[in-house]
């Protein structure tokens, strides 16, 4: 009988899928489409970047020139970084060692948001130079071995080292319950979420890592074991991404050297799609900033790169990178300040690499060219390292504002600029909300394909395929009543047009009421969804790398879906049965956005019904741990106005919450 029913079971089962493929329209491997359109959008705006960068090389003028624009880009991007405020540091302990010791440092990067940190000291008479060292991923950061070794090999070559924790690791998870324990698997699902949360505010991970890292360099030049006029960086991994972002940015750090992740942003993103939420700033693309370029805003500082030739951090890719920075540097006529130091191994700061870099930092900071060699290095355990009695600062820090909180703190306080958006003129209002989502020209005419007809349960689809020039297809159903038609009846779900043709109730009763119904799929749903195997399920979104590709072009999901609605509406505009009817668009999950905006926009627009819809992006703020929240980014978009804004704009009685 249990075979039986098993089989029976996989009839129903198969009969469903066999139902829905029925109603596929492409007759192509659909389910890269999204992210192949995005991945030539962002080719397009590298290719102006190559021109660009050709340009500058002309003269040492011209390279000077595009030097201060890569200053200005990155300062446009970064968004607004928090005031500088007293550090408030404090030393919670102290460890001796044979010949130097570790001094453990909390400061605040701003009120109430405690950073945690270890300061090697030299024995002897100072002022000692010093190297800032900035951690990759791992869980245990600055107690992590690699990173004790390479602070000691340095401690032990006669410098200061700091070496600071990265938020989302060790002491500093921002997310914990209320005893301190993290609410995800590891830093990079956190740096992910607390990314898509500030990207609402026009901030992101990566900078609020700098800005830790920056007041980190205030904080160690008031030490009097410190020579200021010569401090380095260097940082691995994830630790060399924030090198990399910390050469652009601060002017006092003289020598640099990022290890395992320097690379080619526009290849690593076509091959292995974007990383965690530290590692990219939303607007890149449009920015034309390529990884190299955050390193030539600091030429001709003296330049260390580190990288293993069998990294899964691209080395081709680095291999580039460095090739132009080689260019940049040969201009300014000061190629002997450039080096890649490569070594046969993978990711990680290995002991050749220390090695590699002590002898750098050491070469320009002490005027010592002697190859610096690794003797056995004593480590400690991460409790010993410790900054805090708890082992977490949520836990040790009553007032401790997390970046959760800070952002909630923010939306509060932009209540009363999102109001004063909201006094202008309604041309001035749009104008900026388009700005915002990024939306193309749209006033091309579609184009219509016949795809052929399904039929089920006596109901024909029609199978279209709708086009607009370089604009990913969309895939429609529709079917019509047999009488007049007196409206139409848009639906783009996130399950799919397929699945919704397999909803005979609902249409039949469409139908009965003298409606067309439209079932669609907008780019990155139904037959263009995005594969699974593509995203990490780690960073909590199923479409993670479309959607953070996306802003790194500066064109977000919801804006991109909201165009798509608007070639809908063309298309219904076009055919002359339809034309001038009352139309009804319904939306569920996360097209329930962009089919607000596209209400927005068009008049032709006379109901909105929205289904498991977000209703205000405070949600994303209070809930930050749920899934599929960045499929809503809009960066900056919490600076003008919420979703409750939108409806209000629409008119409320057009708008049904279900």
């Amino acid at each position: 009988m249990k075979g039986y029913l098993f089989i029976v079971l996989s009839l129903v089962a198969s009969a469903k899928i066999f139902s829905q493929k029925q109603f596929s329209v492409m007759d192509w491997k659909t389910d890269v489409t999204l992210n192949t359109y995005l991945v030539q959008q962002m080719h397009k705006q590298y290719d102006e970047r190559r021109k660009n960068f050709d340009k500058a090389l002309i003269s040492k003028q011209s390279v000077t020139g595009y030097i201060e624009s890569i200053k200005k880009k990155f300062l446009q991007i970064l968004g607004d970084l928090p005031e500088q405020s007293s550090l408030n540091a404090k030393t919670t302990g102290t460890i001796r060692q044979d010949g130097y010791k570790i001094e453990k440092i909390v400061y605040e990067s701003f009120p109430h948001h405690h950073v945690t940190s270890n300061l090697y000291i030299p024995a002897g008479k100072g002022p000692f130079p010093a190297a800032l060292l900035f951690c990759g991923h791992e869980d245990l950061s600055k107690a992590t071995e690699s990173y004790q070794q390479t602070a000691l090999l340095f401690v032990k070559n006669g410098f200061v080292v700091f070496v600071i924790d990265p938020v989302s690791q060790s002491e500093r998870y921002q997310l914990t319950d209320e005893k301190g324990k993290p609410l995800t698997r590891g830093g990079t699902t956190e740096h992910t979420l607390l990314n898509e949360a500030s990207n609402l505010f026009g901030n992101s991970a990566p900078a609020y890592e700098l800005w830790d890292n920056v007041r980190g360099l205030d904080y160690l030049v008031t030490r009097k074991e410190v020579d200021t006029s010569k401090i380095g960086c260097l940082g691995n991994s994830g630790g060399g991404m924030q090198t990399i972002y910390f050469a652009a940015w601060d002017q006092r750090v003289k020598v640099i050297a990022p290890c395992s992740y320097l690379a080619n942003r526009e290849r690593t993103m076509e091959m292995t799609g974007p990383a965690d939420g530290c590692a990219q700033i939303p607007g890149e693309g449009k920015m034309q900033l390529e990884l190299s370029d955050y390193l030539i805003a600091a030429a001709p500082k003296p330049l260390l790169i580190l990288a293993g030739r069998y990294d899964f951090i691209d080395y081709t890719g680095t291999v580039i990178a460095f090739d132009e920075l080689k260019k940049v540097y040969s201009k300014l006529s000061q190629p002997e300040k450039l080096q890649l130091f490569t070594y046969d191994d993978g990711h990680g700061i290995s002991q050749p690499k220390r090695e590699a870099a002590v002898t750098w930092f050491r070469k320009w900071l002490y005027n010592d060219p002697v190859p610096v060699k690794e003797i056995e290095l004593n480590t400690l355990t991460d409790k010993e390292l410790f900054c805090t009695a708890t082992g977490q600062i949520n836990s040790e820090y009553p007032d401790e504002i997390s970046l959760a909180k800070r952002n909630i703190e923010l939306y509060n306080n932009y209540a009363s600029r999102r109001n004063n958006f909201l006094k202008q003129n309604k041309e001035t209002i749009q104008k900026k909300i388009k700005e915002l989502l990024g939306i193309n020209d749209i006033s091309e005419k579609v184009n219509v394909q016949d795809a052929g007809t399904a039929e089920k349960d006596k109901l024909i689809y029609h199978k279209l395929i709708v086009r607009k020039t370089n604009e990913p297809p969309l895939p429609l159903l529709v079917v019509s009543p047999r009488s007049d038609i007196k409206k139409v009846a848009i639906w783009v779900s996130e399950s799919g047009k397929n699945k919704m043709a397999d909803s005979t109730i609902l249409i039949q009763s469409y139908i009965e009421q003298g409606a067309a119904v439209i079932l669609a799929d907008i780019r990155g749903t139904g037959e263009t969804e995005d594969g699974a195997e593509f995203n990490d399920p780690k960073y909590f979104n199923k479409e993670y790398r479309n959607a953070m590709t996306a802003l790194h072009i500066a064109r977000s999901l919801p804006g991109q879906r909201t165009e798509d609605i608007f070639s809908i509406m063309q298309f219904i505009a076009g055919i002359k049965n339809l034309s001038g009817k009352p139309v009804e668009l319904n939306a569920t999950g996360i097209n329930t956005l962009p089919a607000l905006y596209a209400t927005l926009f068009s008049n032709g627009i006379s109901q909105l019904n929205l289904y498991q819809s977000i209703k205000s992006y405070k949600e994303i703020l209070e809930r930050p741990v749920e899934k599929n929240w960045y499929s809503y980014v809009i960066p900056g978009v919490l600076k003008y106005y919420d979703i409750p804004d939108l409806v209000k704009m629409i008119g409320g009685a057009k708008v049904t919450y279900k």
